[in-house]
């Protein structure tokens, strides 16, 4: 079982990436917003960006090592490449393409993507999933140790996205590669990998499974890149409470034990939506007004001020749910978690 280490430090315009990790056959994502280095470590592995310092190495086999002054070319390191544009080479049909990432498993990687039938076609002509399929063939037909891929589902449209994305996850499982993806959409990163690593800066804050990214977020942006609502105020004990006083001066409830400047971290499956205050546990109330409502497969996210809400597509409709109109937004103490704010 080959073991991908890393361990660089490259500088950048605006600050330093210093990452490390190891990372068995399996898949790891980098999260972050843009510009925060997760392309940086790609090229690095790849060997298109030279860190200033640091060591990576498959197995026993160095192929970069600043202490050793080591530093194999591209073509001398058994990576396979996947560009977040595919980079297909559009004079070339689809056999042609896949072969110039090595000749040898042609017919078989073909068969294997399900894209035998189209290896006389050329990249004009397909859509954007066997495109896709195209760029992991010509990636694999170097016989890679290690696979990297940028953006791999981002030149995809929604429709095609969900089902690209479930066909692209049997397939790393099925390859057990170390593979390192770079992804901004933490759903893509969730349902693809083994572990979610978050960059900011240049640096890892975060790197866990994506269920303990969501349980137990180290700061406010891992909470948000999660996809949770953040809100902001102080905190102080009342009778066995956190009791928040919001910025916009509303009160809620968490069992969190935190006081003084904190986020209120809810995420939106937690709050249920009604027209009326309901008569329940639930210690949070928010009455607003909703603003947007948003399909995404058979779920609906109803924006009702300062929180998201999301429910199901049946529920919606059956609430006649629109925009416009004032709902309450409720959720329990025990659905919120609180993280401390510097």
């Amino acid at each position: 079982m080959e073991v991908l280490s890393v361990d660089i430090t490259v500088p950048l315009r605006s600050y330093t990436l210093d990452l490390a990790f190891d990372l068995e056959p399996a898949t790891i994502a980098l999260v972050g917003p843009s510009g925060a280095g997760k392309s940086t470590v790609l090229r690095a592995i790849a060997g298109l960006t030279r860190p200033s310092d640091g060591r990576i190495a498959v197995g026993d086999d160095v192929w970069f090592s600043s202490e050793q002054k080591i530093d194999r070319p591209p073509e001398e390191r058994a990576v396979g490449l996947v560009f977040q544009e595919y980079a297909l080479f559009p004079h070339m049909n689809v056999r042609r393409n896949v072969a110039y990432g090595g000749g040898g498993r042609v017919d078989e990687l073909l068969t294997r993507l399900r894209i035998h039938h189209l290896g006389d076609a050329r990249p004009g002509d397909l859509s954007g999933g066997e495109r896709q399929r195209v760029a992991l063939a010509r990636a694999l037909a170097r016989e890679p140790r290690v696979l990297l891929l940028d953006e791999p589902l981002s030149a995809l449209d929604a429709h095609t996205k969900v089902t690209v994305r479930g066909e692209l996850r049997e397939l790393l499982r099925e390859l057990r590669l170390p593979t390192v993806l770079v992804t901004h959409d933490f759903e893509d990163a969730a349902v693809l990998a083994d572990r979610v690593g978050v960059i900011v800066d240049g640096e890892l804050v975060q790197l866990d499974t994506s269920d303990r990214l969501v349980a137990n977020p180290a700061s406010p942006f891992v909470a948000s890149l999660t996809g949770a609502n953040l809100l902001e105020g102080n905190a102080r004990l009342n009778n066995g409470l956190a009791e928040v006083v919001l910025d916009d001066g509303a009160t809620v409830f968490s069992t969190g034990a935190e006081t003084g400047r904190v986020g209120v971290v809810i995420y939106p499956w937690e709050i249920t939506v009604s027209r009326q205050r309901p008569d329940d546990s639930a210690l949070n109330h928010v009455e607003g007004e909703i603003t947007s409502l948003v399909t995404v497969e058979n779920r609906v996210r109803v924006a009702i001020g300062r929180l998201t809400a999301e429910t199901s597509t049946q529920s919606a409709e059956n609430m006649g749910l629109k925009e416009g109109e004032r709902v309450v937004a409720s959720f329990k103490a025990t659905a919120t978690r609180l993280l401390p704010l510097a």
